[in-house]
């Protein structure tokens, strides 16, 4: 299949840019064209900024699984749609053609209809990195259900939140998973989860790795058993619901500055489109090709880039059950060289982790295949982009590194790779459609180039998050009000003087772990349930691996007798409050934190001094008490 809308040549990106600035409708009504509709549209887009209210294709109606699954197993049904490659390397690869993943997702989907869930009714998906859980995302979007995907290294207390706030009706979910040598056992953090939510009809296990757990009779039902009965009667057709473009496709959860999780929502025909068309021009998808994509579908980067972005495009795409480095730090290499990947995309900091392995793991790998490598989730760092560039490419297949959100659907600002320049540590263009702008604190534009502000988009794009669930106010305070008119990424940016952009990290209370947002109120408040803390305050620092690790400063209603084993007592408690990706990398006790007459923190101090900092704290004098400073700096973990 071709893509008359990929853009090939430099001229080709400014031409579809300018395009897409001088008549947005008509740019993107041309791509739209080129999907399948149930009915066309009465108008491309309609947004306003001020009550963080957009629409596209309005009028519209659709099916996004039509637009992945049918059309695709009707004009190529034998080519691999999902390529799964499991945790342990000697258990079986296994294969999804285009025709046979529609006939799984038909048969799931059916099997939720006949068990009552219907379309509007939210489903969250707990599972491990399996083709069922691509099956399960699918079956929801076939039959109008709106899926949340909750990250299967959640805890039941983070579960149960997410949850609730959906007002789901069903869990999709696992006996257990098997992620590197850990066996995580889902069904029991689920059942724990469940405690607390009410709303909850139907709960659907897949056996994964066969441990017993316990079903609840009325409750919960075996995933291969109610398949097997949709088959038995016949019941394997199962017709593609028709959707509004503008009806909610998926919930997914985002840490933000409080500590309450936010649902961004994105729905049906804007978001296909933008998954789909960043898709081929960032990594310049040819048919034919296999795309490795190493993120958990619990993230966006799963969403957009394992399924929606490459199923749109009739692409081959792999998913791994496991992690980089088990059963050894060659598992990425072995997988690339094993299935001739023509496009990798991963996480800084997977390639810092893998970097510390030093070069063995790479040799005697065939690694020729790879055309497009790719980066997410977070800036990377200089040296992480070179060793990427020339021991895993070497020096043969361009870089893209990525710049978006969860919030955005898709990627905003990144190179197209291969046609417009690369740079180290710049995501450098912005797509068409996309139209940054920086500003400073007072939301006063910063024009020109070789300038750095506050990272901010001026028009809409078909991928803008909608709305953040049940809390529309939520979605206008945190996106469109700091600067009334523009939607605020939280990013700060610099932009030099090619005009190219450079993330340079966060400047809101959310940190970027691993390339995974959690938001520090949320940390703190997991830390605060600890029976022996009376306060703590959390801050970002930088981290070798992490790109960003948690720095905690924690008071206790007495300073602990033993500090290592209280530091063990907080570990556990934020992992089973949040998860374990959450955990500080760091925890000093202190006696008190630095706030302002009004009781405000002063988190850039913290910040600072997590950062190694000692002298050039910045003012102090407007604090309460500044001599708690002096003790913060004494007692600092190294």
């Amino acid at each position: 299949m071709a893509f008359p809308y990929q853009l090939k040549t430099p001229d080709a990106y400014h031409d579809a840019y300018r395009q897409s600035q001088k008549d947005p409708e008509a740019f993107w009504a041309g791509i739209a064209s080129h999907f399948t509709w149930h009915k066309p549209w009465h108008s491309v887009v309609r947004s306003d900024f001020h009550t963080a209210t957009h629409s596209w294709f309005e009028g519209g109606k659709l099916n996004i699984t039509e637009n992945c699954l049918d059309r695709y197993a009707a004009s190529q049904p034998d080519t691999t749609a999902i390529l799964w490659e499991p945790n342990n390397p000697a258990e079986s690869t296994r294969t999804l053609t285009y025709r046979q993943l529609l006939d799984e997702v038909m048969l799931f989907a059916n099997a939720l209809k006949h068990r009552g869930i219907c379309k509007g009714d939210r489903v969250c998906i707990y599972m491990g990195m399996v083709p069922e859980l691509a099956i399960a995302v699918l079956a929801c979007a076939r039959i109008g259900a709106i899926h949340s995907v909750i990250f299967g290294g959640f805890s039941a207390s983070s579960i149960a939140d997410r949850v609730q706030d959906a007002g789901a009706k069903a869990i999709i979910t696992c006996d257990g998973a098997f992620r590197g040598a850990k066996t995580i056992p889902l069904k029991s953090v689920v059942d724990d989860a469940l405690q607390h939510c009410p709303t909850v009809q139907s709960v659907w296990v897949l056996r994964r790795t066969h441990e017993p757990v316990s079903m609840h009779n009325g409750r919960d039902y075996d995933w291969h058993s109610e398949t097997e009965a949709m088959r038995a009667t016949g019941n394997t057709h199962c017709h593609a619901e028709s959707m509004d473009a503008e009806d909610p496709l998926f919930i997914l959860y985002t840490s933000g500055s409080t500590g309450k999780p936010k649902g961004v929502v994105h729905t049906t025909a804007g978001y296909m489109l933008w998954a789909h068309y960043t898709f081929i021009n960032v990594f310049q998808y040819q048919p034919g090709q296999i795309h490795f994509c190493t993120a958990d579908i619990g993230w966006i980067t799963g969403h957009s880039y394992i399924l929606y972005g490459p199923l749109s495009a009739g692409a081959t795409t792999l998913m791994f059950e496991g992690i980089p480095t088990w059963p050894d730090a060659g598992r990425f290499w072995d997988i690339v060289q094993k299935h001739n990947v023509d496009i990798l995309y991963t996480a800084p900091t997977a390639i810092r982790s893998l970097m510390t392995f030093g070069t063995a793991p790479l040799q005697n790998k065939d690694l020729s295949s790879l055309k497009v490598l790719g980066t997410v989730g977070e800036p990377i760092n200089a040296e992480a982009w070179h060793w990427y560039d020339r021991e895993v490419g070497k020096g043969n297949a361009p870089i893209a590194d990525t710049w978006w959100q969860t919030e955005t659907g898709g990627i905003m600002i990144s190179n197209l790779a291969g046609v417009t320049p690369a740079k180290p540590t710049f995501a450098t263009l912005p797509l068409p459609g996309v139209f940054p702008v920086l500003v400073d604190e007072n939301g006063k534009e910063i024009a020109g180039n070789g300038v750095s502000g506050n990272l901010c988009i001026q028009k809409p794009w078909p991928g803008i998050i909608r709305s953040t669930w049940g809390d529309h106010e939520r979605c206008r305070q945190t996106y469109f009000s700091t600067y009334p008119g523009l939607y605020f990424t939280g990013d700060g940016c610099l932009r030099d003087e090619d005009g190219h952009y450079r993330i340079t990290g966060r400047v809101d209370d959310v940190l970027s772990v691993s390339g995974h947002r959690i938001g520090t109120a949320e940390v703190e408040n997991a830390i605060n349930m600890h029976a022996g803390v009376v306060e703590s305050a959390v801050v970002g620092f930088p981290h070798d691996i992490k790109g960003q690790g948690i720095y905690a400063y924690v008071i206790c209603s007495s300073m602990p007798a033993n500090e290592t084993e209280m530091r063990q007592d907080i570990l556990q408690t934020v992992s089973q409050v949040i998860g374990p990706i959450a955990k500080p990398d760091a925890i000093q006790f202190v006696s008190g934190l630095p706030k302002t007459r009004s009781g405000k923190i002063m988190r850039r101090i913290l910040r600072k001094i997590a950062e190694g900092e000692t002298q050039n704290l910045g003012d102090t004098t407007t604090l309460l008490d500044p001599g708690v400073v002096e003790e913060i700096l004494r007692g600092k973990q190294a």
